[in-house]
């Protein structure tokens, strides 16, 4: 059998005595000798310096009532033993010189002694496994007498071992990764496996995480609901700050990030926060990362390492400790080749990297996001729609198809559904709906490349009400926005548009054309850049 060895600290008050009546009054460190269920092989006590003369004397009673335990004393300087950083450095140091031997032997640690500080760390230390034991707690008798030791427990702090607490943990479990699936029941079984480590790092690590992947993939969704775990699990405090990279341009990308004071630049009349102080002690997600501009990436490279940087004009520094999330549909090590985004910067975003596959590669989980997209279209617009059983299987067996393209991926299911719920007049999604999404569809799919990409941002613009907008409107449009979100301002949007047009002009206002554009459509210069 194993030995067992005991480690405690002495504690001043509950062990001290009269030394005429020290055999009259409970001691909690002697008692622990005294159990007669309980033989201990060695006890490691642990004492201040100044209290060497109360440990030799406990240390000789412990040795009387229990001949056969070993008894060694150990002097550790905690300095204030109510100073927390003070008592745990201490105990730490001795934990990690003491040449444990878990093979031939099994701890226990006694925290009935010393301030509550010193049990607190004790604790600690134990439970992260410093201190390779299990914890004994001993209570006095419930009536006095000679000889009699009082109670002890002793408590295991693998909670794997306690089966009601492990079912609670897998509960929880379960719950983080349905709200990170988004309640989805997704049936794929290597995005489930992804999900199950997401839904560990959110939790535990405070590090970057890089999401990749196609357009319309959820990495936007899934960086919101990393940070509504966090959240929850109070890793973090703050806001979660989005920003899509590819909007930024110039003096306009530094001031948005890092903040800017009022002249630093044209057009700046009062200073501003950037957005990284505005996720400070919340989540920053940076999407299209691979869009930033070289100067960008390495101030934000500053910032992720040392939680500082310099507002645009500013000689002081400003502090944000944001937990950094990154989005890309690029490769990244193929950007940082050609020159165009940092290998640093990189090596240090990527330390947990996953990549989101498309809605293609994920066809047995078409079923229960369509399912999601109709109860979503319900809470969005207060009034409910559903296929009709014909419909449903016609519909499901269409999306599922290997001939299907969902070269949109999620993007593309969204608006999908949302037109055949829009013309569901009867609330009742007919075979006669989903034929003409069918039709829609497969015409969308056999576009070029570049009627696809004008699609995309017409989409994720205008959301299901881009499928009202003319063929011949919809190139037009696509470049307008485009172009706006390539400029710093509306009026300078306007010069390029119209660069040829306003020559024939004595006057012109490209500001008030532009946006007069805009609003044909229902948009403004705000909701196209944001």
């Amino acid at each position: 059998m194993k030995k067992l060895v005991s480690i405690g600290i002495l504690g001043v008050q509950l062990d001290s005595f009269e030394p005429h009546k020290r055999w009259d009054r409970w001691r909690p460190t002697v008692s622990l000798l005294q159990q007669e269920d309980l033989l201990i092989d060695r006890f490691e006590l642990l004492y201040e310096p100044r209290f060497a003369k109360l440990a030799k004397t406990v240390s000789e009673d412990m040795t009387s009532v229990s001949p056969e335990t070993e008894v060694n004393q150990h002097e550790v300087n905690m300095g204030d033993p109510w100073d927390l950083e003070s008592v745990y450095g201490a105990l730490y140091d001795f934990a990690a010189n003491y040449p444990f031997d878990t093979d031939n032997e099994d701890y226990i640690v006694h925290i009935t002694t010393g301030t509550h500080v010193c049990q607190i760390c004790l604790f600690l230390l134990a439970e992260s496994r410093r201190l390779p034991a299990r914890l004994i707690q001993t209570s006095p008798p419930k009536r006095a007498g000679v000889g009699n030791p009082g109670d002890y427990r002793i408590i295991d702090l693998d909670l794997s071992r306690y089966d009601q607490l492990a079912a609670r943990f897998e509960i929880e479990k379960q719950d983080v990764e349905t709200q990170l699936k988004s309640g989805i029941a997704t049936r794929n079984k290597s995005f489930n496996a992804m999900i199950r480590e997401i839904e560990q790092v959110a939790i535990r690590s405070p590090h970057p995480i890089l999401i990749t992947g196609p357009t319309g993939a959820g990495k936007s969704q899934l960086a919101r609901r990393i940070y509504e775990v966090k959240r929850s699990k109070r890793g973090v405090s703050g806001a979660f700050v989005e920003v899509n990279c590819a909007t930024l341009r110039g003096d306009a990308a530094m001031s948005a990030l890092f903040g800017h004071k009022k002249g630093s630049f044209t057009g700046a009349l009062d200073d501003r926060g950037g957005l990284l102080k505005s996720a400070n002690k919340g989540v920053l997600f940076l999407d299209e990362i691979g869009e930033l501009g070289l100067d960008e990436q390495a101030m934000l490279l500053r910032a992720i390492e040392e939680k500082r940087f310099l507002p645009l004009g500013s000689d002081q520094e400003t502090e944000s400790d944001f937990t950094l999330i990154s989005g890309t549909n690029r490769d990244l090590s193929e950007e940082v080749a050609k020159g165009n985004f940092r290998e640093d910067l990189l090596a240090r975003i990527n330390l947990w990297s996953y990549q989101l596959p498309g809605l293609s590669d994920r066809k047995e989980d078409i079923e229960p996001n369509i399912a999601y997209e109709l109860s979503r279209y319900a809470e969005d617009h207060g009034r409910q729609a559903i296929f009709n059983k014909e419909a449903k299987r016609a519909y499901e067996s269409f999306a599922t198809n290997p001939e299907s393209k969902w070269t949109g991926n999620f993007r593309d299911l969204n608006a999908s559904v949302t037109r055949m719920a829009t013309l569901a007049g009867t609330r009742r999604i007919n075979l006669e709906i989903v034929e003409s999404e069918i039709s829609r569809l497969q015409k969308s799919w056999k576009g070029t490349k570049q009627e696809q990409a004008d699609d995309l941002i017409l989409e994720e613009v205008l959301d299901a009400e881009a499928s009202s907008i003319d063929p011949f409107d919809k190139p037009q449009l696509a470049q307008v926005i485009r172009t706006c979100r390539e400029s710093r301002n509306l009026s300078e949007a306007g010069r390029k548009l119209f660069a040829i047009s306003r020559l024939n002009k004595k006057t012109s206002n490209d500001s008030d054309r532009l946006r007069k554009y805009l609003a044909k459509f229902g948009l403004k210069w705000e909701s196209v850049c944001s």
